[in-house]
């Protein structure tokens, strides 16, 4: 039998994720890990982002952007600054997006974040993004 690596991967993220927070052994830096997505120590802006996030996105997106039941991801590789550059998450917020890399359907407007809101959680998403190899 042939499993792909895209499976095996799968399988593997999913099985860590079981159980929650643990420490993983790194270069010297703590780094927690949640639901398959490492979790540095986090600038003070990005902590601040971390809260907004789970007051405002978690919902959709999952604990620590690891994808929900009503959204995708966002640390995925997909949402690499280059692909999805910043001002993409403001309009996001603002304006909505229609779907088009997931089968969630449309994700609506947020309202009650403003731009600086948004600013702390892309701060936020971006240090994660990178403690997991997406830059």
């Amino acid at each position: 039998m042939s499993v792909s690596r895209s499976t095996l991967l799968t399988a593997c993220l999913a099985m860590t994720g079981i159980g929650g927070w643990w420490m993983l052994a790194g270069d010297g830096d703590d780094i927690a890990q949640v639901n398959g997505v490492r979790i540095p120590t986090l600038t003070e802006k990005a902590r601040e982002g971390a809260s907004l996030f789970a007051q405002n996105c978690a919902g959709c997106h999952g604990d620590h952007a690891s994808g929900g039941e009503g959204g995708p991801p966002l640390i995925h590789i997909i949402y690499e600054p280059s692909h999805h550059p910043d001002r993409t998450f403001y309009s996001a917020v603002k304006n909505g997006v229609r779907q088009h890399h997931w089968r969630f359907g449309n994700m609506p407007p947020i309202n009650g974040v403003d731009e600086d809101a948004v600013a702390i959680i892309v701060a936020y998403l971006r240090e994660v993004q990178r403690a997991n190899g997406i830059e």
